[in-house]
């Protein structure tokens, strides 16, 4: 599939609160509103794009479609050579997967990475997810670390 990948503008917030659903995946979006997810997802973007830690990615398709999207954080670790881009979220629409948009998102990520002198990129991905099953991060050339757990902290 052709897309075009651009930076994220608050005007794609009814296209990309669409593809969430679509996902199907949020708990937290479950019962809500379309105008709700709407206008989350507009104040996101906006607070992304107020300051230059964090970039979303959109993936467009030829006909105007937004297809997928990645969301990732410029962290800048004390302890490294570099700052680390934690991508954060990654998402193609259901029947668009396995077309080539979630490659060509990370290699946007990666391009912008690069560009930032950052020294690695990194994510979280859960096993029980179809892409950790069909492997699409490490054909993509990432490596899974074995001996790193992840935590979460509920504040509510």
């Amino acid at each position: 599939m052709t897309v075009q990948i651009r930076k994220a503008v608050p005007a794609d917030a009814a296209a990309l609160a669409e593809l969430l659903l679509d996902v199907g995946w949020f708990e937290a979006l479950n019962g809500k509103p379309i105008e709700s997810v709407q206008a989350q997802v507009k104040q996101r973007i906006e607070q992304c794009l107020a300051d230059g830690s964090h970039s979303i990615y959109v993936a467009q398709s030829t006909a105007g479609q937004i297809v997928g999207y990645s969301t990732v954080h410029w962290l800048p670790y004390l302890f490294m050579d570099g700052p680390e881009g934690y991508v954060s979220e990654l998402f193609v629409r259901s029947n668009t997967r396995g077309a080539g948009v979630g490659k060509e998102l990370l290699q946007a990520v990666a391009s912008e990475a690069r560009a930032r002198g950052c020294s690695r990129l990194s994510l979280m991905n859960l096993r029980s997810r179809e892409s950790y099953a069909r492997r699409f991060y490490i054909k993509a050339g990432w490596e899974e670390r074995s001996e790193a757990a992840n935590f979460l902290f509920r504040l509510t």
